[in-house]
């Protein structure tokens, strides 16, 4: 997958350029001539869905940052003005509000690809703990941006999450009362968060390089979990081949994410943020972002304050340790029937535990959450004496050998 780099340049001016500074040929050599499995599907569109995510990210949130005022008394009226007075502050604010879902729905599908193809096995296992370390600093910004327009959901979600600091051990008062820069949620920690939430996308942008540094050093995983054996059969050039799928994966999602910007902007939002922060009324049901509910429900459903703590960190937590947990060496799910049955159990149970995350806590949610979270956490229990049970099916030796199986599948059925 390495070798001298292949770019020649064309005149003298970038012939002195890259003698000094060799950027051009490190870009052809990453994003153009960069060798990739032929047999990669749209799946691993969402990288580029994600690179495009993360700049339109911070391009917004930093216009929004020109006219956002981080003081308790004027941070809700100052996003009602950016709403209404600044020029296309309506569209700065709906797409980043909204691009932070579509940033999640994005990052959630990228991992449970992940999850599903063996992206986490040797030897990417440092790749597949930097992308858990975006996916914690992703949640950390998204929280903290919630709680900038100061409407009653951002004042009792922020009350919320940062008393549960308070369940620490020996130094839980201390850490909250720093996080609160008080001894309540006010001007103090809005200001913190808001300092915070400006500079974390720059810590995910510098994490994100080094994850894209980690895949040039590895190499892309593949449908079929195989090696490449020899890059001109298996492989194919980046460009144009990845950059017009990716091309076009990236249009069709940007289409979901114009379709909630302009036609239903507060759709993923609550309507209670639309009311001022009130220290003296507390919102009948606090309900987090939908990215956060599936670890939501885990946390509620233990009654206990510093377990339940425990508990929804980790279920992030886990996630880093999955390639140890997981020892079969059959990568992709397409060859692991049992691994596949095991694998859409697991999305179901994230999808019902975002559901009642989202609900009272209340029977029967409170009863189901708990089901959930036993299964949620008996995956990755289950996984690494999964193997002793599983019966693999043959995996191709080459991925040159994949794609003409399934060239010749494809032959067979147009046949029929």
């Amino acid at each position: 997958m390495h070798g001298l780099s292949t770019f020649e340049p064309k005149n003298g001016v970038v012939k002195w350029l890259e003698a000094r500074l060799p950027i051009l040929s490190f870009g052809y050599d990453s994003f153009v001539a960069y060798p990739t499995p032929k047999n990669l599907n749209y799946w691993w569109t969402f990288g580029a869905i994600l690179s495009f995510m993360l700049i339109a990210q911070i391009v917004t949130g930093v216009v929004l940052t020109m006219h956002y005022t981080p003081e308790a008394t004027m941070a809700f009226s100052s996003v009602e003005k950016i709403m209404r007075d600044v020029n296309w502050g309506w569209l700065m604010r709906y797409a980043h509000a909204n691009g932070a879902s579509m940033f999640f729905l994005a990052v959630y599908i990228h991992m449970f690809r992940g999850l599903y193809y063996g992206s986490y096995k040797n030897p990417r296992e440092v790749l597949w703990i930097l992308g858990v370390i975006i996916f914690l600093l992703m949640m950390a910004t998204g929280f903290m941006g919630y709680v900038l327009p100061w409407g009653q959901m951002s004042f009792w979600g922020a009350t919320v999450i940062t008393n549960l600091f308070s369940a620490i051990p020996l130094v839980g008062d201390q850490v909250t009362v720093w996080l609160w820069g008080g001894y309540s949620v006010d001007n103090p920690t809005l200001n913190r968060f808001f300092a915070l939430h400006y500079l974390l996308p720059f810590a995910i942008a510098a994490v994100v390089g080094l994850h894209v540094w980690a895949l040039h050093v590895t190499g892309q995983n593949n449908p079929d979990g195989v090696d490449v054996q020899d890059i001109k059969k298996d492989c194919v050039p980046f460009t144009p081949h990845a950059t017009m799928k990716d091309g076009l994966g990236v249009t069709v999602f940007l289409l979901l994410y114009c379709w909630f910007i302009f036609f239903t902007p507060n759709y993923l939002g609550d309507a209670d943020n639309y009311i001022p922060a009130n220290p003296m009324k507390t919102p009948p049901h606090i309900v987090p972002e939908w990215y956060f509910l599936p670890f939501y429900a885990i946390l509620r459903s233990i009654p206990d304050k510093l377990m339940g703590v425990i508990a929804m960190f980790g279920a992030i937590a886990v996630l880093a340790f999955l390639p140890w947990l997981d020892t079969s060496k059959v990568r992709s799910a397409k060859y692991r029937p049992l691994y596949k049955k095991l694998f859409w159990g697991f999305v179901l149970v994230g999808i019902g535990l975002g559901y009642c995350g989202a609900m009272p806590a209340a029977e029967p949610y409170v009863t189901a959450s708990r089901i959930l979270s036993v299964l949620y956490f008996g995956f990755f229990a289950v996984l690494p004496i999964l193997p002793k049970f599983e019966r693999t099916l043959p995996v191709p030796a080459t991925i040159a050998e994949a794609v003409l199986a399934k060239s010749e599948s494809v032959k067979t059925a147009a046949a029929k």
